[in-house]
């Protein structure tokens, strides 16, 4: 099942993950993000890949080297598909020999693609254009329109079910997770979900506190006027 990008925004320390399926549920399973870098299993999915990549590369495993660990003690690793990327910016991936066709994966500078069960290569070959074409967007719109672009050169070859998009900064929590889970349009409600975190979720966020130490901004009064002076322009 699935396909993924994982990106990263130097600028503003940002990884972020989008991902769609004829899958239920995939924004559980898929994406895992952390300050330190960003993991998605895929295929006949090993949802342990997520945190204990996650954990290699906090170790500062190489990305070649963490993937290597995780498919290696893996008996099932033939029916996996993984990528990751590190802090610098580095990826790797593993697509095993038991995917189901088309399956594979790309990489470019600070963006790493991988899928299986799709309708071609086609797919990632347009997600992948797409993202890089459209740098004038912001990251979630970005996105959108570079899965919307693998969707129309034909995405999961069984259909369309679930999408998700993780953004992770350098807070111990995400910046955005936002999930479909079952859905005739998952990418069309992903986005309604986004435009509605727009109005009220993202400005207040800025608010929440970033570590044990830092207390956020806890007056409400400020926090509604924050929230209000947005009037739902906050990207990410």
């Amino acid at each position: 099942m699935t396909w993924s990008i994982i990106v990263r925004d130097p600028a503003r320390n940002l990884f972020a993950i989008a991902v769609a399926t004829r899958f239920f549920a995939v924004g559980a399973l898929v994406p895992h993000a952390s300050p330190v870098g960003a993991v998605a299993t895929q295929a006949l999915v090993n949802p342990t890949y997520g945190p204990r990549g996650l954990r290699l590369l906090a170790e500062g495993v190489a990305p070649e080297t963490a993937v290597a660990t995780l498919v290696g003690v893996d008996a099932g690793r033939e029916t996996r598909q993984l990528h990751l990327m590190d802090r610098e910016g580095r990826s790797a991936r593993w697509t095993g020999r038991d995917c189901v066709d088309w399956c594979g994966h790309l990489a470019a500078p600070d963006v790493s693609l991988a899928g299986n069960m799709l309708a071609g290569p086609e797919v990632l070959d347009a997600t992948l254009a797409t993202w890089l074409a459209r740098a004038d967007l912001p990251l979630v719109p970005r996105l959108l329109a570079a899965m919307r672009a693998g969707e129309a050169a034909g995405g999961d070859k069984r259909g369309k079910q679930s999408a998700a998009i993780l953004v992770q900064g350098a807070e111990p929590f995400p910046r955005l997770s936002i999930r479909v889970d079952d859905h005739a349009e998952p990418l069309d409600e992903l986005e309604r979900l986004y435009r509605v975190a727009k109005e009220r979720y993202l400005p207040f966020s800025a608010a929440f506190p970033k570590s044990e130490r830092d207390p956020g901004l806890f007056d409400r009064a400020r926090i509604e006027a924050m929230v209000a002076e947005a009037a739902g322009e906050v990207e990410l």
